[in-house]
């Protein structure tokens, strides 16, 4: 029988161990572990297991393996993961995708009952309906002041009732209350709480943006650069196309006042000369726009209108006669 490790030897097996997975990943995800039992814990790294790794341990250990890492090999990038270990959390090491891997671990959440004294993580309803009690457990009812009334022997709650707020504790009767009840009201699960991604740390939101978004904040992004250069005359690429109309603008405004002119403001003063052909053009481009199939409809209309020739042989001679 192999003999028992001591403390000092597990932790610097520990030591190695996260050193090692430090060498070889470059991707780790900061999970959450409250209330996740060891049950679940197994099913997730079975769920992981070909391109990630789950490792626990107290958080002390694991600041301490990382900085050891850091001196041994003068790569200082992952000193930023110590700030992040805080709380009952754990890490997860992967080489594959960082969303797929985000979304396998949120599939192994699993019901838990609202024990006396935790945290609501949620806010907790009772529906309206029947519950199956008999009347003798009015008692829990009356005591959270849930409407009721009898109904074939049985206890029925006749409005939807909030229980519990999100935030607040779980009191004694709460928890009895949905015990009797069958009700399993809040689900457990590691949850991602920061994403480590050679050398970045990154909220776990920033995995669920598409390229939609990233166009849509780069476009936002893009606006307010053109705005600023704008406003205080600075040339940029963003700015540099409203930056030519706004001078072709003036340099039109110019013209139109002075006798200085060019092809493009010919055309203005010449409009500005006889405002009535302002409504010419008007009506013209509607009609320009409606292309040429109503007029081609209008030609073969007016073809069918037109008599048709005649010839030797309709008049009633011919010309060899």
């Amino acid at each position: 029988m192999a003999p028992k490790p001591t403390k000092a030897e597990k932790k610097i097996a520990y030591d190695a161990k996260l050193c090692k997975l430090l060498e070889e990943y470059t991707q780790i995800l900061v999970v959450n572990a409250d209330n996740v039992g060891s049950n679940q814990l197994q099913n997730i790294r079975r769920g992981l297991r070909g391109d990630s790794i789950v490792l626990m341990g107290k958080n002390t250990m694991m600041k301490r393996s990382v900085r050891m890492h850091a001196e041994s090999t003068g790569n200082n990038v992952y000193l930023s993961l110590i700030p992040l270990l805080v709380g009952n959390v754990g890490l997860i090491f992967t080489k594959g995708d960082l969303k797929e891997v985000s979304e396998e671990v949120a599939k192994y959440k699993v019901g838990a009952p609202a024990r006396v004294g935790l945290v609501a993580p949620i806010d907790v309803v009772v529906p309206p309906g029947n519950t199956g009690l008999d009347p003798s457990q009015t008692s829990f009812f009356q005591v959270l002041n849930i409407p009721t009334k009898i109904n074939k022997g049985t206890v029925e709650i006749i409005t939807p009732v909030e229980l519990i707020k999100k935030g607040d504790k779980v009191g004694s009767s709460e928890a009895a209350l949905l015990s009797k009840l069958g009700i399993r009201p809040f689900s457990y699960g590691l949850v991602v709480l920061s994403v480590y991604d050679n050398g970045s740390v990154f909220s776990p939101e920033v995995l669920d943006l598409t390229e939609d978004d990233l166009v849509e904040k780069f476009a936002v992004g893009v606006s307010m650069v053109t705005a600023l250069s704008l406003a205080i005359s600075y040339p940029t690429l963003a700015a540099a196309p409203h930056m030519f109309i706004n001078a072709y603008k003036n340099v039109l405004a110019v013209a139109v006042e002075t006798d200085y002119s060019f092809p493009e403001a010919d055309k203005v003063k010449e409009y500005l000369k006889d405002p009535s052909k302002f409504a010419v053009a008007a009506v013209a481009a509607p009609a320009a726009a409606a292309g040429g199939a109503p007029a081609a409809a209008a030609k073969e209309e007016e073809k069918k209108e037109e008599p048709a020739e005649e010839s030797d042989d309709d008049m009633g001679f011919s010309l060899f006669d």
